[in-house]
């Protein structure tokens, strides 16, 4: 296969994943992580860290000189792109865009759109209104254009400041924060496996994504059920390649909060598949799926796939990394986008990422606490 763009806010995930199947790539992201960059043929900045979002222009640029030099066939956008179609599109006018297009993103995160599809299809999700209850409590305030937990509050916290034509008001339900990470063709999609999120408050945002762990086993009535609604988005909104479904879990009933139809970074948890069986490693997979509606015989049905676990370490306050800190991370294989030194942090920046492989899930939650504690001690006492 011909080398790749891969755009993101972070890359690494995506370029480790291409390297798998022996996959050139230009990684286009905001941080240039180290191990990023040892796992593409050049990185290119298309914004800055602190943002935490994609600048347009930069992005536009990249895509438009990698066009005119030859050097790659497509690109895949991971994520940073959520709330962003016009962007897509811009892209996609320059270069192909392999995944999802445009205009099903669009509808995507069209609230009144998406949620009246998963009306339409019978699909439980928590009541919806655009306009502001007038008794706030046990509503959140999202943004249909955020991504990572970072827009989510509580309406009744908020006090109706700050509001967007894409804010909508969602009620909460009980349960806990899971997802189904799928590869979808267009038409169809095949769900690899079920997550648990790590979700937690950071920076006086109360449902901050951290991570993912998984795959973890539902009982199969309910993994049936999640299974036929991911099944239906993926045809109901042309989805393609590599997305997420997620979901709040109580006991058996489910209720669907969200598509992300690009690339997440639950995908990272499904790698050692294809160590363990013939199966294309993900990217492969999703390009397969995009370009020629083939979707993965996935053997997670029959095999006994290890739980893997990924979480992402959010500086706690404003600290200085230095090289000497920067080398005790990158020593630890558990430690991945690892910052390159010095490197100012502000609180609530995202430091490095940890993962930990075990037999269940309590197992990896544990052992990615440790080391999300180990990683604080080490760039804390450093200064």
């Amino acid at each position: 296969m011909t080398a790749l763009a891969l755009a993101a806010i972070s890359a690494r995930m995506l370029a480790e994943s291409a390297r798998d199947d022996d996959i050139s790539v230009v990684a286009l992201d905001l941080f240039g992580d180290a191990d990023t960059r040892r796992s593409s043929e050049e990185w290119i900045r298309i914004g800055e860290p602190s943002t935490l979002r994609i600048d347009g222009a930069l992005l536009l640029s990249a895509l438009e000189a990698l066009t005119r030099q030859g050097r790659v066939t497509g690109w895949i956008a991971g994520p940073g792109f959520e709330g962003r179609p016009d962007l897509l599109e811009q892209g996609a006018a320059l270069l192909p865009l392999i995944g999802t297009q445009a205009d099903a993103m669009r509808r995507v995160r069209d609230p009144r759109y998406f949620f009246g599809c998963l009306d339409e299809q019978g699909i439980a999700h928590p009541a919806i209104r655009m306009d502001a209850p007038e008794d706030a409590e046990g509503w959140l305030v999202k943004d249909a254009q955020g991504s990572g937990g970072w827009h989510i509050q509580r309406a009744a916290a908020m006090g109706g400041e700050g509001l967007t034509a894409h804010h909508y008001f969602q009620r909460e339900v009980p349960g806990g924060p899971m997802s189904a990470t799928f590869i979808a063709n267009g038409s169809d999609a095949e769900v690899l496996g079920f997550n648990h999120m790590i979700v937690r408050p950071m920076a006086g945002r109360p449902f901050v994504f951290c991570g993912a762990v998984g795959p973890v086993s539902l009982p199969a009535d309910l993994a049936s059920r999640i299974t036929r609604a991911a099944r239906a988005l993926a045809k109901a909104f042309s989805l393609r390649g590599l997305g997420s479904l997620d979901f709040m879990r109580d006991g058996d009933v489910f209720n669907v909060l969200e598509i992300n139809a690009r690339p997440s970074l639950s995908m990272g948890l499904y790698r050692r598949v294809r160590r363990l069986s013939a199966t294309p490693g993900m990217v492969s997979a999703h390009v397969r799926a995009c370009l020629y509606g083939e979707l993965p015989q996935w053997p997670l049905r029959t095999g006994n796939i290890p739980v893997q676990g990924t979480e992402i370490v959010y500086a706690r306050r404003a600290l200085s990394l230095d090289e000497a800190a920067a080398q005790r991370l990158a020593s630890h294989p558990d430690c991945h986008d690892l910052p390159n030194a010095p490197t100012q942090f502000e609180a609530g920046e995202p430091l490095c990422s940890v993962s930990a492989s075990g037999s269940n899930a309590e197992e990896v939650c544990a052992m990615l606490r440790r080391r999300r504690e180990a990683v604080h001690l080490s760039v804390e006492t450093s200064e």
